[in-house]
């Protein structure tokens, strides 16, 4: 099961990810039935950033930004038995963050980031240029 998740997870475009779905709701769907409405009924949400430059698809793929970030002020606080006082706490974690932010590896294609920003439409990861009909 978790060969067929990954395959929709890295699949190289929307098209073959709409066909692991398929297939993984084929090979699992009778058997666990529960778990596979919850990846089937959002499926078309699943692939979300095929909508976005293919640059940031590495980022976007990431399973949990939120861990990962706080992986250094978890690491820390264990060791000293917590942070200290009340208003320590905050303070600490910043600095271990602000720390920390000079190992994350860099957004690839930061030019990209302003035009999503921007709102600017990205089709099987192609940027969609505005026709004149559109902009007026």
């Amino acid at each position: 099961m978790e060969k067929a998740l990954a395959e929709i997870w890295n699949a190289e475009d929307q098209t073959h990810a709409e066909a692991a779905v398929e297939a993984f709701g084929a090979a699992y769907g009778a058997k666990y039935g529960k778990a596979v409405a919850k990846v089937t009924d959002d499926a078309d949400e699943l692939p979300a950033f095929y909508d976005l430059p293919a640059e940031h698809w590495i980022r976007l793929r990431t399973t949990n930004p939120i861990e990962s970030t706080f992986a250094t002020v978890r690491h820390r606080t264990k060791v000293t038995k917590g942070p200290g006082p009340r208003a320590a706490g905050p303070a600490m974690a910043f600095k271990l963050i602000e720390s920390a932010q000079a190992r994350w590896r860099a957004v690839n294609a930061p030019h990209l980031v302003a035009l999503v920003r921007a709102g600017a439409r990205f089709e099987r990861a192609v940027l969609i240029e505005r026709d004149e009909a559109d902009a007026a």
